[in-house]
C-alpha cells in the first residue's frame, strides 16, 4: 500500500512497465506461434516443438524486457538477469506445455490455437515473477535494501 492507502498496483508507474511488458509479450507470441507452426510443419514433436518455441520467445522477451520495459530495475550482470528470469519463467513454461497437450490430446483444440490459450494462462504468472524477482533491485544509491516493487510505486510529492 501507499501513503494515500492505494495499492501500488494502481500507479501510473506500475501501469506502464505493464503495458510495456505486454507489448513484449506480444512480440513473443508472434515469435512462439511461429516457431510452434514451423517446427509442427516439418514434423517436430509437438511438446518439443512447444518447448523450443516457448524457450526462444523467453530468450528474446528476456532482451526487449531488460531493455526496454524493465530498463531502470536492471541490476548484476547481464547473464546473472538473464539466468534468474529463465528460471523463474520455466513456471510459465511448464504451465503453457500443459494447456498445449491438454488442449490438443483431450480437447481436439488445434495446437496453435491451444498455444495461444496457455501463453494466456502463463501471462500473469509470468508479469508476476518478472517484477517480483527477476528485475528486482538489491540496492539503492544509499546502499540500502530496496525493495523489488519500489521502483513501481508511485512517486512521492515533494515536502514543502
Amino acid at each position: 500500500m501507499t501513503d494515500n492507502g492505494r495499492s501500488k498496483f494502481f500507479s501510473l508507474a506500475y501501469f506502464h512497465s505493464f503495458i510495456k511488458f505486454s507489448v513484449v509479450g506480444a512480440t513473443g507470441v508472434v515469435v512462439n506461434e511461429g516457431l510452434l507452426i514451423a517446427f509442427q510443419s516439418m514434423g517436430v514433436y509437438l511438446l518439443l516443438a512447444g518447448a523450443v518455441a516457448i524457450e526462444v520467445s523467453i530468450l528474446s522477451n528476456f532482451v526487449m524486457n531488460d531493455l526496454w520495459t524493465f530498463k531502470d530495475r536492471r541490476s548484476g550482470h547481464f547473464a546473472v538477469r538473464l539466468v534468474k528470469f529463465n528460471v523463474l519463467m520455466l513456471a510459465g513454461l511448464v504451465l503453457n506445455l500443459a494447456v498445449l497437450d491438454v488442449g490438443t490430446a483431450y480437447f481436439g483444440i488445434a495446437a496453435a490455437v491451444a498455444n495461444l490459450v496457455g501463453i494466456g494462462a502463463a501471462f500473469f504468472l509470468r508479469y508476476a515473477l518478472s517484477v517480483k524477482y527477476a528485475w528486482m533491485r538489491t540496492e539503492n544509491l544509499e546502499g540500502g535494501a530496496t525493495p523489488a516493487s519500489a521502483p513501481l510505486a508511485a512517486p512521492r510529492p515533494a515536502e514543502a
